[in-house]
């Protein structure tokens, strides 16, 4: 396996594209299954996931190609409605493609998915929206096998607040006789693209970027042509590379409007954060970065995907700062990490106290989840000496040339590749 080596103390300085979002790609992708014929996105991040879940597509019939920067899905001779453990297991976003098929073609084979290791994410929620819409829905051997002649629009509302789960109800109900509304959707920008995208196809939605989602179901869509949305996280990680090293960055490409929340804790910091009049952000590091309390909360809270980037931030900062993780039991792995590298964190429950420490120190250490490994590269940009992140493929799943752009703004980084 790679891993990622960090000399750490370098000030970054200079500017950074942001990639297109890795959970707005992938919704979009299965999207593609919804309409007969060739669908392309301009713009998709090379990423392990992007990957997996080609050959997903390819494994149903689709034929997935790249074209320069984009990606061209054609359904023309989709055949099959089965996504198998081998393939599902490594990613669970493969469950997206649960809705399309029943949506479309009124029979799906989904193997339970798999994942970063991050806590219990059932998909009880999906399954119980797609009961709701007519569908018969059984679970055997590690798989679940949904079917339906066609779906019928209802009411449903979520218990909790589930992204994919809102994506592949909002995909299934496209097609279903009647009107569908999804109560409790998820808000964030990722499923808004999705809507957008869907509308462009031809579906008709109403509440896009709102908690309730009206969906008049049509008998067909058409394929689509698009540009997903640009990633807040990738945004959001790079703002604290330039707070946790002192330094200035650009990010072309931004989305300061889906970062709120992340952009005040940042700024309470003592990060500066300017939006341009192009869309650019520009993000100046403090010399001493100030203790924040955060909470974790679906959008348009502050994201759980930037806990543990915000918490190395933090293991740094003056002061002591309380870290509460509402959304993921299981999201602290990256703790005993940190600590390695000479941070001062005790957990309690759903709740971290971190206090800061003038320094950290270069050490080895081991990536549990994506983002988890995100926070290691972030401390070791901090830390006196040599890091080496380990297990870095869980990196490579959302972070397009994670260490080609830190290494363009300074960063002394680089990738040990296995032998």
């Amino acid at each position: 396996m790679d891993s990622i080596k960090i000399e750490g103390g370098a000030r970054l300085e200079g500017v950074i594209d942001i990639s297109p979002a890795k959970n707005a790609v992938l919704p979009l992708m299965t999207a593609a299954l919804l309409a007969r014929g060739v669908s392309k996105l301009t713009r998709v991040p090379d990423l392990a996931d992007v990957r997996t879940l080609g050959k997903l597509l390819a494994n149903l019939g689709a034929e997935v190609e790249r074209d320069g920067e984009g990606l061209v899905i054609d359904t023309s001779s989709v055949d099959g409605w089965d996504a198998p453990y081998d393939l599902v297991k490594t990613m669970r976003a493969s469950v997206l493609v649960l809705g399309p098929l029943v949506g479309r073609y009124g029979k799906a084979r989904v193997s339970l998915p798999g994942g970063c290791a991050i806590g219990a994410r059932p998909i009880d929620q999906h399954l119980s929206g797609l009961e709701k819409l007519g569908a018969k829905v059984t679970l055997e051997h590690g798989y679940v096998d949904v079917e339906a002649q066609r779906l019928t629009g209802a009411r449903f509302v979520f218990d909790v607040v589930t992204v994919t789960g809102t994506e592949n109800i909002l995909m299934a109900a496209c097609l279903a006789e009647g009107t569908t509304i999804i109560e409790n959707a998820a808000r964030e920008p990722e499923v808004e693209d999705l809507a957008r995208c869907l509308v462009s196809m031809g579906a008709k939605i109403e509440g896009i970027g709102t908690a309730i989602l009206t969906i008049e179901g049509v008998t067909e869509l058409a394929p689509y042509e698009y540009e997903p949305v640009g990633d807040r996280i990738e945004t959001g990680t790079y703002m604290v590379a330039a707070a946790i090293t002192g330094g200035e960055l650009t990010l072309k490409g931004a989305r300061l409007e889906h970062l709120d929340a992340v952009t005040e804790k940042l700024m309470q910091s003592g990060t500066e954060i300017i939006s341009l009049d192009n869309g650019d952000v520009v993000v100046k590091g403090g010399d001493h970065s100030k203790s924040v309390d955060m909470r974790t909360s679906p959008y348009p809270g502050f994201p759980t995907d930037m806990q543990a980037q915000f918490m190395a931030l933090m293991a740094v900062s003056q002061g002591v700062s309380v870290i509460n993780e509402s959304i993921f039991e299981n999201r602290y792995m990256h703790v005993a990490e940190l600590i390695r590298m000479g941070a001062d964190i005790r957990l309690e429950g759903h709740t971290a106290t971190v206090l800061g420490v003038p320094a950290l120190s270069g050490a080895n250490v081991m990536a549990t989840d994506l983002r988890a490994s995100a926070a290691l590269v972030l401390a070791g940009l901090a830390a006196s000496g040599a890091t080496v992140v380990g297990r870095v493929y869980h990196l490579d799943r959302g972070y397009e040339r994670l260490e080609e752009k830190l290494s363009a703004v300074g960063a002394r980084i680089s990738r040990i590749s296995a032998t």
